[in-house]
Protein backbone atom coordinates (compact mmCIF):
# COMPACT_ATOMS: atom_id res chain seq x y z
CA UNK A 1 0.00 0.00 0.00
CA UNK A 2 2.66 2.26 0.85
CA UNK A 3 4.38 1.63 -1.89
CA UNK A 4 1.13 2.17 -4.66
CA UNK A 5 0.92 5.25 -2.58
CA UNK A 6 4.06 7.22 -3.17
CA UNK A 7 3.73 6.03 -7.15
CA UNK A 8 0.74 7.10 -7.47
CA UNK A 9 2.14 11.00 -5.33
CA UNK A 10 5.22 10.61 -7.94
CA UNK A 11 2.89 10.51 -11.02
CA UNK A 12 0.73 13.25 -9.21
CA UNK A 13 3.94 15.28 -8.99
CA UNK A 14 4.63 14.32 -12.61
CA UNK A 15 1.46 15.53 -14.17
CA UNK A 16 1.78 18.64 -12.36
CA UNK A 17 4.58 20.08 -13.62
CA UNK A 18 3.96 19.19 -16.78
CA UNK A 19 0.70 20.76 -16.24
CA UNK A 20 2.64 24.28 -14.98
CA UNK A 21 5.06 23.95 -18.44
CA UNK A 22 1.80 23.96 -20.55
CA UNK A 23 0.60 26.32 -18.86
CA UNK A 24 3.55 28.60 -18.92
CA UNK A 25 4.03 27.89 -22.51
CA UNK A 26 0.02 29.07 -22.71
CA UNK A 27 0.88 32.20 -20.65
CA UNK A 28 3.60 33.28 -22.97
CA UNK A 29 1.45 32.69 -26.05
CA UNK A 30 -1.51 35.13 -24.46
CA UNK A 31 0.43 37.61 -22.88
CA UNK A 32 -0.97 40.38 -25.04
CA UNK A 33 -4.22 39.41 -23.43
CA UNK A 34 -3.17 38.22 -20.35
CA UNK A 35 -0.66 41.08 -18.65
CA UNK A 36 -3.85 43.66 -18.96
CA UNK A 37 -6.49 41.31 -17.21
CA UNK A 38 -3.96 40.27 -14.68
CA UNK A 39 -2.73 43.74 -14.01
CA UNK A 40 -6.53 44.93 -14.25
CA UNK A 41 -7.11 42.83 -11.70
CA UNK A 42 -4.49 43.70 -9.11
CA UNK A 43 -5.27 46.95 -10.02
CA UNK A 44 -9.17 46.67 -9.06
CA UNK A 45 -8.00 45.03 -5.61
CA UNK A 46 -6.07 47.75 -4.62
CA UNK A 47 -8.64 50.27 -5.84
CA UNK A 48 -11.67 48.39 -4.07
CA UNK A 49 -10.41 49.63 -0.33
CA UNK A 50 -10.90 53.38 -1.56
CA UNK A 51 -14.28 52.84 -3.23
CA UNK A 52 -15.88 50.81 0.15
CA UNK A 53 -13.96 53.88 2.55
CA UNK A 54 -15.66 56.71 0.47
CA UNK A 55 -19.28 54.59 0.75
CA UNK A 56 -18.67 53.93 4.59
CA UNK A 57 -17.29 56.97 5.76
CA UNK A 58 -18.26 59.69 3.41
CA UNK A 59 -22.01 58.03 3.06
CA UNK A 60 -21.80 58.63 -0.78
CA UNK A 61 -23.73 56.20 -3.17
CA UNK A 62 -21.38 53.28 -4.62
CA UNK A 63 -22.11 54.49 -8.21
CA UNK A 64 -20.74 57.85 -7.29
CA UNK A 65 -17.62 56.37 -5.31
CA UNK A 66 -16.60 54.32 -8.13
CA UNK A 67 -16.96 57.06 -10.64
CA UNK A 68 -14.75 59.38 -8.24
CA UNK A 69 -12.22 56.71 -8.00
CA UNK A 70 -11.76 55.76 -11.85
CA UNK A 71 -11.49 59.20 -12.56
CA UNK A 72 -8.95 60.04 -9.89
CA UNK A 73 -7.13 57.10 -12.01
CA UNK A 74 -7.80 58.05 -15.63
CA UNK A 75 -6.32 61.38 -14.27
CA UNK A 76 -3.26 60.31 -12.42
CA UNK A 77 -2.53 58.08 -15.01
CA UNK A 78 -2.67 60.92 -17.69
CA UNK A 79 -0.76 63.37 -15.50
CA UNK A 80 2.16 60.60 -15.00
CA UNK A 81 1.64 60.52 -18.95
CA UNK A 82 2.58 64.08 -20.02
CA UNK A 83 5.37 64.45 -16.96
CA UNK A 84 7.17 61.65 -18.80
CA UNK A 85 6.98 63.08 -22.49
CA UNK A 86 7.57 66.85 -21.21
CA UNK A 87 10.58 65.71 -19.60
CA UNK A 88 12.27 63.36 -22.12
CA UNK A 89 11.27 66.58 -24.70
CA UNK A 90 13.43 68.41 -22.08
CA UNK A 91 15.59 66.15 -22.09
CA UNK A 92 16.22 65.96 -26.17
CA UNK A 93 16.30 69.58 -26.05
CA UNK A 94 19.18 70.07 -23.68
CA UNK A 95 21.04 67.32 -25.75
CA UNK A 96 23.77 69.53 -26.90
CA UNK A 97 24.98 70.46 -23.47
CA UNK A 98 24.57 67.15 -22.49
CA UNK A 99 27.00 66.11 -25.67
CA UNK A 100 29.42 68.95 -24.45
CA UNK A 101 29.38 68.04 -20.84
CA UNK A 102 29.87 64.36 -21.63
CA UNK A 103 33.16 65.22 -24.12
CA UNK A 104 34.58 66.84 -21.29
CA UNK A 105 33.87 63.90 -19.26
CA UNK A 106 35.82 61.91 -21.51
CA UNK A 107 38.96 64.20 -21.29
CA UNK A 108 39.23 64.30 -18.45
CA UNK A 109 38.73 60.68 -17.50
CA UNK A 110 41.19 59.69 -20.39
CA UNK A 111 44.10 62.35 -19.21
CA UNK A 112 44.02 60.39 -15.64
CA UNK A 113 43.88 57.31 -16.84
CA UNK A 114 47.35 55.51 -17.61
CA UNK A 115 46.79 54.34 -21.15
CA UNK A 116 49.64 55.75 -22.82
CA UNK A 117 51.78 52.82 -20.81
CA UNK A 118 49.29 50.52 -22.74
CA UNK A 119 50.04 52.15 -26.52
CA UNK A 120 46.70 53.87 -26.37
CA UNK A 121 46.60 57.17 -28.21
CA UNK A 122 44.67 59.45 -25.53
CA UNK A 123 43.59 61.66 -28.87
CA UNK A 124 42.38 59.02 -30.70
CA UNK A 125 40.06 57.07 -27.83
CA UNK A 126 38.83 60.31 -27.21
CA UNK A 127 38.02 60.80 -30.82
CA UNK A 128 36.53 57.06 -30.92
CA UNK A 129 34.46 57.63 -27.75
CA UNK A 130 33.21 60.79 -28.64
CA UNK A 131 31.46 59.53 -31.96
CA UNK A 132 28.30 58.82 -29.97
CA UNK A 133 26.71 61.72 -31.67
CA UNK A 134 23.99 64.02 -31.17
CA UNK A 135 21.56 61.80 -33.84
CA UNK A 136 22.48 58.72 -31.54
CA UNK A 137 21.19 60.66 -28.38
CA UNK A 138 18.07 61.66 -29.91
CA UNK A 139 17.35 58.35 -31.50
CA UNK A 140 17.94 56.94 -28.07
CA UNK A 141 15.62 59.35 -26.53
CA UNK A 142 12.82 58.75 -29.02
CA UNK A 143 12.69 55.05 -28.32
CA UNK A 144 12.25 55.87 -25.41
CA UNK A 145 9.30 58.31 -25.54
CA UNK A 146 7.72 55.44 -27.27
CA UNK A 147 8.13 52.53 -25.20
CA UNK A 148 6.78 55.03 -22.34
CA UNK A 149 4.05 56.44 -24.24
CA UNK A 150 2.96 52.67 -25.32
CA UNK A 151 3.01 51.86 -21.83
CA UNK A 152 1.03 54.83 -20.71
CA UNK A 153 -1.48 53.37 -23.98
CA UNK A 154 -1.42 49.78 -22.62
CA UNK A 155 -2.61 51.51 -19.34
CA UNK A 156 -5.51 53.22 -20.66
CA UNK A 157 -6.38 49.88 -22.03
CA UNK A 158 -5.76 48.26 -17.93
CA UNK A 159 -7.86 51.06 -16.95
CA UNK A 160 -10.52 50.09 -18.88
CA UNK A 161 -10.60 46.35 -18.07
CA UNK A 162 -10.22 48.03 -14.18
CA UNK A 163 -13.71 49.88 -15.05
CA UNK A 164 -15.65 46.89 -15.92
CA UNK A 165 -14.48 44.41 -13.20
CA UNK A 166 -15.31 47.15 -10.31
CA UNK A 167 -18.56 47.73 -11.92
CA UNK A 168 -18.85 43.91 -11.76
CA UNK A 169 -17.95 43.60 -7.93
CA UNK A 170 -20.26 43.96 -5.29
CA UNK A 171 -17.85 45.55 -2.71
CA UNK A 172 -18.59 45.52 0.79
CA UNK A 173 -20.92 42.61 0.03
CA UNK A 174 -18.15 40.29 -1.59
CA UNK A 175 -17.01 37.07 0.69
CA UNK A 176 -14.15 37.83 2.99
CA UNK A 177 -14.01 33.70 3.89
CA UNK A 178 -12.83 30.57 1.32
CA UNK A 179 -9.87 30.72 -1.11
CA UNK A 180 -11.44 33.82 -2.72
CA UNK A 181 -11.76 35.88 0.32
CA UNK A 182 -7.61 34.62 1.50
CA UNK A 183 -6.59 35.61 -1.98
CA UNK A 184 -8.52 39.21 -1.65
CA UNK A 185 -7.12 39.37 1.67
CA UNK A 186 -3.51 39.03 1.40
CA UNK A 187 -3.36 40.85 -2.23
CA UNK A 188 -4.83 43.83 -1.26
CA UNK A 189 -2.83 44.17 1.79
CA UNK A 190 0.30 43.62 -0.47
CA UNK A 191 -0.81 46.16 -2.98
CA UNK A 192 -1.96 48.90 -0.12
CA UNK A 193 1.55 48.13 1.74
CA UNK A 194 3.35 48.47 -1.18
CA UNK A 195 1.91 51.35 -2.91
CA UNK A 196 2.22 53.60 0.68
CA UNK A 197 5.90 52.34 0.78
CA UNK A 198 6.49 52.96 -2.65
CA UNK A 199 4.94 56.31 -2.62
CA UNK A 200 6.86 57.18 0.26
CA UNK A 201 10.35 56.29 -1.62
CA UNK A 202 9.11 58.11 -4.55
CA UNK A 203 8.26 61.15 -2.96
CA UNK A 204 11.97 61.15 -0.96
CA UNK A 205 13.69 60.46 -4.31
CA UNK A 206 12.13 62.83 -5.81
CA UNK A 207 12.07 65.76 -3.89
CA UNK A 208 15.75 64.67 -3.03
CA UNK A 209 16.48 65.22 -6.54
CA UNK A 210 14.80 68.65 -7.01
CA UNK A 211 16.33 70.14 -4.15
CA UNK A 212 19.80 69.35 -6.03
CA UNK A 213 18.35 70.35 -9.11
CA UNK A 214 19.00 67.31 -11.31
CA UNK A 215 17.18 67.24 -14.65
CA UNK A 216 14.37 65.27 -14.50
CA UNK A 217 13.62 64.51 -10.82
CA UNK A 218 10.12 64.03 -10.94
CA UNK A 219 10.38 61.57 -13.62
CA UNK A 220 13.14 59.75 -11.47
CA UNK A 221 10.83 59.87 -8.46
CA UNK A 222 8.01 58.12 -10.48
CA UNK A 223 10.10 55.73 -11.67
CA UNK A 224 11.35 54.94 -7.68
CA UNK A 225 7.76 54.69 -7.36
CA UNK A 226 7.16 52.44 -10.13
CA UNK A 227 10.44 49.94 -9.43
CA UNK A 228 9.77 49.60 -6.23
CA UNK A 229 6.98 46.99 -6.69
CA UNK A 230 10.12 44.90 -8.49
CA UNK A 231 11.89 43.11 -5.71
CA UNK A 232 15.65 43.49 -5.14
CA UNK A 233 16.37 43.99 -8.87
CA UNK A 234 13.78 47.30 -8.68
CA UNK A 235 15.29 49.90 -6.03
CA UNK A 236 19.04 49.05 -7.84
CA UNK A 237 17.63 50.27 -10.69
CA UNK A 238 15.76 52.58 -9.39
CA UNK A 239 19.41 53.84 -7.70
CA UNK A 240 21.21 53.90 -11.12
CA UNK A 241 18.70 55.65 -13.65
CA UNK A 242 19.49 58.70 -12.76
CA UNK A 243 23.37 58.35 -12.93
CA UNK A 244 24.09 59.50 -16.23
CA UNK A 245 22.16 62.56 -16.49
CA UNK A 246 23.74 63.48 -13.37
CA UNK A 247 26.90 62.32 -14.32
CA UNK A 248 26.82 65.16 -17.77
CA UNK A 249 24.72 67.94 -16.24
CA UNK A 250 26.47 70.93 -16.64
CA UNK A 251 24.70 72.63 -13.47
CA UNK A 252 25.80 70.35 -10.39
CA UNK A 253 28.95 70.77 -8.39
CA UNK A 254 30.53 67.49 -7.44
CA UNK A 255 29.00 67.25 -3.98
CA UNK A 256 25.67 67.64 -5.72
CA UNK A 257 26.48 64.93 -8.11
CA UNK A 258 27.97 62.88 -4.95
CA UNK A 259 24.84 63.62 -3.03
CA UNK A 260 22.25 62.74 -6.05
CA UNK A 261 24.03 59.52 -5.64
CA UNK A 262 24.14 58.42 -2.02
CA UNK A 263 21.07 60.02 -0.78
CA UNK A 264 18.70 57.86 -2.89
CA UNK A 265 20.92 55.01 -2.60
CA UNK A 266 20.32 55.33 1.67
CA UNK A 267 16.44 56.23 0.99
CA UNK A 268 16.31 53.12 -1.06
CA UNK A 269 18.26 50.92 1.94
CA UNK A 270 16.75 51.50 4.09
CA UNK A 271 12.93 51.88 3.57
CA UNK A 272 14.15 48.22 1.46
CA UNK A 273 15.78 46.82 4.46
CA UNK A 274 13.36 48.19 7.58
CA UNK A 275 10.56 50.15 6.69
CA UNK A 276 9.05 47.81 4.11
CA UNK A 277 9.95 44.48 5.84
CA UNK A 278 8.19 45.94 9.49
CA UNK A 279 5.20 47.16 7.67
CA UNK A 280 4.87 43.90 5.22
CA UNK A 281 5.45 41.38 7.74
CA UNK A 282 5.03 37.81 6.61
CA UNK A 283 1.55 38.45 4.90
CA UNK A 284 2.74 36.71 2.04
CA UNK A 285 4.75 33.91 3.56
CA UNK A 286 7.18 33.43 0.48
CA UNK A 287 10.98 33.18 0.86
CA UNK A 288 13.07 35.74 -0.92
CA UNK A 289 14.92 32.96 -2.93
CA UNK A 290 11.05 32.52 -4.22
CA UNK A 291 10.89 35.82 -4.74
CA UNK A 292 14.18 35.93 -7.06
CA UNK A 293 13.50 32.82 -8.91
CA UNK A 294 9.63 34.23 -9.82
CA UNK A 295 10.62 37.50 -10.86
CA UNK A 296 13.68 35.46 -13.56
CA UNK A 297 10.50 33.44 -14.04
CA UNK A 298 8.10 35.71 -15.12
CA UNK A 299 10.27 38.44 -16.03
CA UNK A 300 11.17 35.76 -18.62
CA UNK A 301 7.27 34.89 -19.81
CA UNK A 302 6.13 38.57 -19.53
CA UNK A 303 9.31 41.03 -19.66
CA UNK A 304 8.88 44.25 -16.82
CA UNK A 305 5.51 43.70 -16.53
CA UNK A 306 6.06 40.11 -15.39
CA UNK A 307 8.40 41.63 -12.94
CA UNK A 308 6.07 43.62 -11.10
CA UNK A 309 3.24 41.00 -11.27
CA UNK A 310 5.89 38.12 -9.95
CA UNK A 311 5.31 38.73 -6.29
CA UNK A 312 1.36 39.00 -6.49
CA UNK A 313 1.09 35.72 -8.48
CA UNK A 314 3.57 33.84 -6.55
CA UNK A 315 1.58 34.72 -3.83
CA UNK A 316 -1.87 33.30 -5.42
CA UNK A 317 -0.12 30.08 -6.53
CA UNK A 318 1.42 29.71 -2.85
CA UNK A 319 -2.34 29.98 -1.59
CA UNK A 320 -3.42 27.14 -4.31
CA UNK A 321 -0.60 24.82 -3.64
CA UNK A 322 -2.01 25.29 0.35
CA UNK A 323 -5.26 24.08 -0.82
CA UNK A 324 -4.20 20.49 -2.12
CA UNK A 325 -3.08 17.83 0.12
CA UNK A 326 -0.44 16.63 -3.05
CA UNK A 327 0.77 20.24 -3.52
CA UNK A 328 1.20 21.38 0.21
CA UNK A 329 5.32 20.60 -0.22
CA UNK A 330 5.12 22.92 -2.68
CA UNK A 331 4.16 25.40 -0.89
CA UNK A 332 5.90 24.32 1.72
CA UNK A 333 8.81 25.27 -0.49
CA UNK A 334 7.84 28.45 -1.65
CA UNK A 335 7.80 29.64 2.07
CA UNK A 336 11.15 28.44 2.74
CA UNK A 337 10.31 25.74 4.65
CA UNK A 338 11.63 22.05 4.07
CA UNK A 339 10.82 19.18 5.52
CA UNK A 340 13.61 15.84 5.19
CA UNK A 341 12.28 12.06 4.70
CA UNK A 342 12.79 11.34 8.16
CA UNK A 343 11.14 14.30 10.34
CA UNK A 344 8.07 13.19 7.96
CA UNK A 345 8.47 10.04 9.31
CA UNK A 346 9.06 10.49 13.06
CA UNK A 347 5.84 12.97 12.30
CA UNK A 348 4.00 9.39 10.94
CA UNK A 349 5.31 7.42 14.05
CA UNK A 350 4.20 9.92 16.39
CA UNK A 351 1.02 10.21 15.33
CA UNK A 352 0.18 6.26 14.94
Amino acid sequence: MNGTGQEQQIQTVCVLIVSMVAIAVALFWLRGVMVPFVFATLIAFGLAPLIDLQVRYLHLPRSVALLATLLASFVILGLVGGLISLSVAQLAARGDIYQEQLGQLLDTGMAALPLERFGVQIEQAVESLSDISLTTVSSMLLTVTRELLGWVSSGLLVMIFVAFMLVGSTGLEMARAGFWGEVQSRIQRYIIVKALVSALTGVLVGLTLVLLGVDLALVFGVFAFLLNFIPSLGSIVATLLPLPVVLVSPDLTPAARVLAIVVPLVIQFIIGNIVDPKLMGKSLDLHPVTLLLALILWGTLWGIVGMFLATPITAILKIIFERMEVTTPFAELLAGRLKSNADSGRETVLKE
